[in-house]
């Protein structure tokens, strides 16, 4: 005898829908597992670092700001104190001895000050201007040409020029304050300073009679030939 069954009893045929509701559902427990291990983890890592920070802040609120050690102590300064002792005799001293009366001659000294302000002032032109050798400028340039030694370094280099040299004759005569106003090269400077210290005494100029100081510029020309 065969069996028959009504379509909506059948359930052979709807095995096909039965497995796709199956499939669907088992991802979405999948799906779901994913998702709540996931959420677990960042809950996790969350909590991890809210309490690295407020760790850290903890340790920055703890830290207390560091003083500086405080500057040594001044050294101390020791006074020494010497004694002396108080017996020391002391010859008296006679005052009434010290008095003077009409016996007691006293000694002046009288300092001439007008001439060593005199020494001190210089002059530029005066009445009688001071002279070298018995003539005048021209004499004392003839002297310097003669007496110049000109430096090789600088005849090697080429250099030649005018050096001008300021001194003053003072009442002596002699030959002060030897300075280069104007120069060329140090070799030739020094040699055009040489020259003038070593000049010989010159008849001092007078100005009223009285020898005085008087001051000169004087050039010293250096030429190769």
């Amino acid at each position: 005898m065969e069996l028959k069954k009504s379509n909506k009893a059948d359930l052979e045929s709807k095995r096909i829908v039965f497995l796709e509701y199956g499939l669907v559902l088992v991802l979405a427990m999948i799906l779901l597992a994913f998702e709540w291990g996931t959420k677990l983890k960042e809950d996790s890592l969350l909590g991890q670092v809210q309490d690295a920070e407020a760790e850290e802040e903890m340790i920055i609120t703890r830290q207390q700001p560091q003083t500086p050690p405080p500057p040594p102590p001044p050294p101390q300064v020791i006074e020494v104190l010497q004694i002396v002792e108080d017996n020391v005799d002391i010859d008296e001293i006679d005052f009434e001895s010290m008095e003077a009366d009409e016996k007691t001659s006293l000694d002046l000294v009288v300092f001439d000050y007008e001439d060593e302000v005199a020494e001190e002032e210089v002059f530029i032109i005066v009445e009688d201007m001071p002279s070298f050798k018995g003539g005048d400028l021209n004499e004392f340039r003839n002297w310097v040409a003669k007496s110049l030694k000109y430096p090789e370094i600088a005849a090697e280099n080429g250099i030649q020029g005018r050096v001008f040299v300021q001194f003053a004759v003072n009442a002596k005569g002699e030959v002060v304050d030897v300075v280069v106003v104007r120069g060329v090269d140090p070799a030739l400077d020094a040699e055009a300073v040489r020259v003038i210290k070593s000049s010989p005494k010159w008849s001092p100029g007078k100005q009223r009679g009285r020898p005085v100081k008087v001051q000169f510029t004087f050039p010293v020309v250096f030429v190769l030939q």
